[in-house]
């Protein structure tokens, strides 16, 4: 099924209200494709002490049958239709969607409410996919960079922003069904529901939309959310791993996504972290030292603010050196900032990659629901590229020497690295 916007496209957003709900619109018949995304905060914030990954595993099991439909016919009514669903949950926030074709959306609409309003998650249907789940985290704890993403994030916000969105082997062993069938009643709220859609939906259409899916859903705010911990400043930690390499993940706080400043963080960024072989680290860690095969970090936003986080991976003889490097890179960044030459060079790409962006009608529902969630006005695509251009080389050496903190920097290493 295609779905590929128009090279001309622009994107004039409505605005949709129905229901409690307000939901942005990227109205576009070129092609007959709908897609409809939502977002609520929770997700694995939610999840109980000793239940971590209950959240994620209830969204998983959504999709595994529902209301008269077992999970066989459930799935092969989606198939019938080429309709496709995806519910999941991250650190901040249960997240849904689903695509279709313009004459499927009524299907959709009746598999989406089934699915978010009378899963059955049956006992057979929960043993499969709690398998699925465990090997899928035992697997990630295989190798030096998954115990170092794990114990990165476990001391960086301790708590339950902390934890492993998806569970860990031990704890989604112990989950029951009892447990599973009260996330959807502990998440599903309108009190900051998003929702965002594109394609060849009209507003009227969207309206019904909002009511059938969320009308029935409660006007509070979930029981429980917790508040973002601040960042832990851990220092260099290591987890010993047998491997010949091993992998650090590292990172400092950020700041908020609805900052003044964030746009030129990201371009300072992207100078530092992100621009591959143009980026300050790959030039000194591979380039010209050939310590590692690459590097890279940027901002992870968790519940409005952000964490500056990257990785890199190294013999374990030479990760102390490779650490050593990526702190006098991030210092000299924080001391001076981008010269004139790498702030056009970032700008430039900033700018010209947006367009790569609204290439079919997931990823443009997918932008405006980042755009809500991160407290953006409707123009603020449209008058982004204004707003790069008009960043200082000034204006970025500030912002880099305000937000990087090259001693506070905390280092995870999993493997057997020499000399820390």
């Amino acid at each position: 099924m295609s779905d590929i916007i128009p090279s001309g496209f622009t994107l004039p957003v409505q605005v949709v209200e129905s229901a409690g709900v307000t939901a942005w619109l990227a109205e576009d018949h070129s092609v007959p494709v709908i897609s409809i995304a939502f977002s609520i905060p929770g997700g694995a914030a939610l999840d109980p002490e000793g239940r971590e990954g209950s959240t994620a595993l209830a969204a998983a099991l959504l999709t595994e049958g529902a209301g008269e439909l077992d999970a066989s016919a459930f799935q092969e009514a989606l198939r019938d239709a080429a309709i496709s669903f995806n519910f999941s949950a991250d650190r901040d926030e249960f997240s849904g969607s689903f695509r279709c074709l313009s004459e499927a959306l009524p299907e959709a609409l009746r598999l989406a409410r089934l699915a978010l309003s009378a899963p059955r998650m049956e006992a057979p249907d929960i043993e499969r996919v709690r398998a699925r789940a465990i090997a899928g985290a035992r697997q990630a704890l295989e190798n030096p960079r998954g115990q170092a993403g794990r114990a990165f994030w476990n001391a960086a916000l301790p708590g339950p922003f902390g934890h492993p969105p998806g569970g860990t082997a031990e704890s989604l062993a112990t989950l029951s069904g009892e447990v599973l069938k009260t996330v959807p009643g502990r998440q599903f709220r309108r009190h900051r529901l998003m929702v965002a859609a594109s394609g060849a939906i009209t507003a009227p259409q969207l309206r019904d939309v909002l009511g059938t899916l969320f009308g029935d859903w409660r006007m509070d705010q979930p029981a429980g959310l917790p508040a973002l911990p601040p960042f832990s400043a851990t220092g260099v930690k290591v987890v010993p791993m047998e491997s010949p390499q091993s992998a650090a993940v590292f990172g400092q706080p950020g700041i908020a996504v609805d900052d003044p400043d964030w746009e030129a963080l990201g371009v300072v960024m992207r100078v530092l972290a992100g621009g591959g072989f143009s980026s300050r680290l790959m030039q000194a860690v591979r380039v010209e030292r050939g310590l590692a095969y690459g590097i890279g970090a940027g901002p992870e936003p968790v519940a409005g603010r952000s964490i500056l986080v990257g990785s890199v991976a190294t013999e374990n003889a030479r990760m102390a050196e490779t650490l050593s490097v990526l702190r006098g890179e991030w210092a000299r960044m924080a001391a001076s900032g981008p010269t004139d030459a790498e702030r056009e060079e970032a700008i430039a790409y900033l700018t010209g990659s947006q367009p790569l962006s609204f290439t079919s009608t997931r990823q443009i529902a997918s932008i405006l629901l980042a755009l809500q969630r991160n407290n953006r006005p409707l123009d603020w695509l449209a008058n982004r590229p204004a707003r790069l251009a008009a960043l200082s080389r000034e204006r970025l050496a500030a912002v880099a020497q305000r937000v990087l903190q090259p001693d506070a920097l905390a280092v995870t290493v999993a493997g057997r690295p020499e000399g820390l």
